[in-house]
Order: structure tokens, then sequence, then C-alpha cells
């Protein structure tokens, strides 16, 4: 019945997303498209369920050829290879929207882990990487909401004199495999409403940071 049911509402809740949000969506598209690099969409593969890949759909925020230039798959805050409006996209979300068709596809969800690079998936352990193939990758999550400024983290690092692989390696990837290991064990339509209320929270007020109050058996904070 979950899995008919959180079908039923990704349908439901995308195709009045498009509705609601297609002023919003139009006007990206155009300021996009007439400004910066002209890019409008970016396209990238992920891994999604049972570990088949798919291509993430995102307005494009950095500059042509980003994973060749500077820090490549790692984006710090202030990176010099985000575009001016691509700074305010990212701060805002707003370049997740399209993925809102990635869901009406059914290559995401609405809830779920998120959807990772096959450079990232393979750094995770075995068990993390079992887990977060049994679910279909997500907008948001519980990884999403405890790393909601993963830029700010990993530029702090770098600050700190820890090279950024480094922090991902010993840091950001075992803990988030912890994250999406407790949500496949924990997952619900409960468990799935809580988060995306707390999204829109977070979306409200980035400070806030009571997610171990929300949900029970949250493996520690970093």
């Amino acid at each position: 019945m979950y899995p008919f049911f959180k079908r039923f509402l990704d349908v439901l809740v995308s195709l009045l997303l498009i509705i609601l949000i297609l002023p919003i969506f139009i006007s990206l598209i155009v300021l996009l498209r007439f400004s910066g690099e002209g890019e409008v969409f970016y396209r990238q593969e992920r891994v999604g369920k049972g570990g088949q890949t798919f291509h993430i759909l995102k307005f494009a925020t950095m500059l042509k050829d980003s994973l060749n230039l500077g820090t490549g798959a790692v984006t710090l805050r202030n990176d010099p290879r985000i575009t001016k409006i691509g700074k305010f996209l990212r701060i805002t979300k707003l370049n997740e929207l399209p993925q809102i068709f990635n869901v009406l596809k059914g290559d995401m969800t609405l809830v779920g882990p998120r959807p990772l690079l096959v450079t990232s998936f393979s750094k995770y352990s075995i068990e993390a990487q079992d887990a977060i193939k049994k679910s279909v990758p997500g907008i948001t999550g519980i990884g999403s909401i405890m790393f909601r400024d993963e830029e700010k983290m990993v530029t702090k690092a770098k600050e700190n004199g820890i090279d950024p692989k480094e922090y991902y390696r010993d840091v950001i990837f075992p803990y988030k495999g912890k994250l999406e290991q407790w949500y496949h064990l924990n997952k619900s339509m409960i468990v799935d409403i809580k988060i995306l209320v707390l999204t829109a929270i977070i979306v409200f007020n980035s400070s806030y940071n009571k997610a171990h109050l929300w949900f029970k058996g949250l493996p520690s904070k970093l």
C-alpha cells in the first residue's frame, strides 16, 4: 500500500506543482537563456533504484564543463564556477525545480535518498550502497536535511586546512551513508510527510537544526 500511495502522491503533487510554478519556471528559463553562459538546463548521470542510472535535470548554475575545472565534483561556497544567477538559484534551491519532471517520469520521488554521482556512490560502504539502491532517489530526504548547507561545511573544512576530497571521504560520505541506511529501515508515509514538512521549514529558516527531535534513532550528528 505504501509504494502505491507514494507513487500516487508523487504524480499528483508534481502535476500540481508544474501548474502552479509554470510562470516562475518560464521566467527562469528566459533569464538563464539570455544571460551568463546561456545554458538553461543541466543534465547529469546519477544512480537510481536498483543501481540503474538516469539523468537528473536541474537549472544550470555553473560554467560549462565545470566538472573539468577547479575542484571538479566538489563545490565550495562562492565557487568561481558558479554564475551570478546560479548563486541565487542554489541558495533558494530553485535550481532543483526541474527535478519535478524526474518525479513525474518515475526516475525520482519526492522523498528518498539523494541521487548520487556514480563516482560518489562507489565511495559509500557496501551496506549504505545496498540501502540506497532499494529506494527511489528523492528531491529531498533525510540526507538533504542534515546536509542542507553542504557547500558551507566543505568550505569551512578547507579553511581549517582539510582537503575537501578527504573531508568527503572521511566525514560526509560515512555519515550520509548512515542516514540513508536509517531511512531504508524506517521509511513510511509518516516519515516521508515529516521530511517534507521539515524541508519546508528549512527553506524558510535555514538555521533550523532540530531534525533529531523529529525522528527516533537518527544517527548522531557530525
